[in-house]
């Protein structure tokens, strides 16, 4: 009888673990279980996939990321992988799935430059009922996502938040049935899936929020009851997973505009007899106290800030935009589009957005819009780019149309609208 003669193991002098200089990966161990790492920098055996114990029992070594590569390098290929295919990754297999359901893969992707923002629309269709939709604005695709919790399909008055760059928090808002809630909901861009998180110390719905140093601050709003207009303050913070009384307003108020500007939050809204007020609070001294200036009195909805600068929108399609100049404490006319779309409900500016060093404006009709505020001097560059919804921009007969239409029923509209990173 012949013996069966085994061909030789294939060793490489090539080290993987260094082929890719600027990554550093050496703790990718601790994170993707059976990762193995280079010993010698000047020889690296294959991976024997299987062998025969003493008895003849069969074992095998764990599996890698990628086949015929160490887990560093493997690690190296698959963070450079676009967002758009994640979804796809995660069914891969098991062990790719574990690494993108960790924060080790999205941290590496965002600490080389890599992590993408993505568009998140909150709408609520003609029957009230909310739907929610992603954009990718890099390959320009709406992309799918996993149904929003039923306690907010109807839900009035809700807030909505980003915490830590890729957390989206519903909270608060008043269901049709139940009336009031405090129920705290996230959804993570990193593993796609919708969480719980502990509930407001008080119910309320149509209330202001805003983030400050990475904590959830919700002030004012409604609630069922003798008196619905709202004082109390609250603050979350992710660190500590708990929610925390902070002062109250100076006096009760329903807030429909709110933004944080150089470290201090303003808030505009209607009193309890609803007279429209203003009130700022600054987190140093947990200190609210009442406001009136010309940053107020010239403030429009929607607003938001960029590279330090407070901008808003100047008309009802977003196609002007103005700054505010905190030196003569007076709103100027800063980018002009000089193209004036219509005055439909369709499309009206909903949001105002930092996205990618750029203003991003988006409409009802789902319709986005970049706005390269860094170059507003310099007169031979494209400020305006319509990156999603071209087909939607109509002519002067159809925003007639749309306007006759739009007084007849209600449309479908933008509720909130928030950029995730992964």
């Amino acid at each position: 009888m012949q013996r069966r003669v085994h061909p030789a193991q294939v060793e490489t002098a090539a080290c993987y673990c260094g082929v890719d200089a600027g990554l550093a990966v050496t703790g990718a161990r601790r994170f993707v279980p059976g990762a193995r790492h280079c010993v010698r920098s000047d020889i690296k055996p294959s991976t024997t996939v299987s062998r025969r114990g003493s008895r003849g029992e069969r074992t095998r070594t764990p599996s890698q990321l990628l086949p015929g590569l160490p887990d560093d390098l493997a690690i190296a290929c698959l963070v450079r992988v676009p967002r758009l295919y994640h979804r796809e990754l995660r069914v891969v297999c098991k062990r790719w799935y574990r690494l993108l359901a960790g924060n080790f893969y999205y941290s590496l992707r965002k600490s080389m430059g890599m992590a993408e923002e993505w568009i998140y629309v909150i709408k609520r269709d003609r029957d009230g009922r909310i739907s929610w939709h992603a954009f990718d604005p890099i390959y320009q695709l709406w992309q799918p996502l996993p149904p929003i919790p039923v306690e907010y399909c109807e839900a009035l008055g809700f807030g909505c938040a980003v915490l830590s760059g890729c957390h989206l928090y519903l909270f608060g808002g008043k269901d049709p049935i139940k009336g009031s809630m405090r129920r705290v909901v996230y959804y993570s861009a990193r593993t796609n899936k919708w969480h719980r998180a502990p509930d407001m110390l008080r119910r309320r719905h149509f209330f202001g929020c805003c983030i400050i140093n990475n904590c959830l601050y919700v002030a004012g709003g409604e609630c069922e009851g003798v008196q619905r207009s709202l004082r109390s303050a609250e603050v979350y913070d992710p660190n500590k997973n708990k929610w925390s009384y902070i002062s109250d307003m100076s006096t009760a108020m329903v807030p429909f505009i709110g933004v944080v500007y150089e470290g201090k939050w303003f808030l505009k809204g209607l009193g309890a007899h609803r007279q429209v007020m203003s009130e700022v609070y600054m987190p140093a001294r947990n200190h609210w106290s009442p406001i009136v200036d010309g940053m107020v009195n010239g403030w429009r909805n929607p607003s938001t800030c960029l590279n330090g600068k407070l901008y808003a929108l100047n008309c009802r399609d977003g196609c002007k935009l103005r700054v505010y100049d905190s030196s003569t404490d007076t709103w100027t006319r800063s980018v002009d589009s000089k193209l004036h779309l219509g005055n439909s409900r369709a499309l009206e500016a909903a949001a105002l957005l930092p996205l990618d060093g750029k203003l991003c404006i988006v409409r009802n009709n789902m319709s986005i819009t970049l706005v390269d505020v860094d170059n507003v001097d310099n007169e031979q560059t494209n400020l305006w780019d319509t990156i999603a919804g071209k087909g939607h921009f109509k002519t002067v007969m159809t925003n007639l149309l749309s306007n006759i239409a739009g007084r007849s029923r209600l449309k479908s509209h933008i509720v909130h609208c928030q950029v995730l990173q992964a």
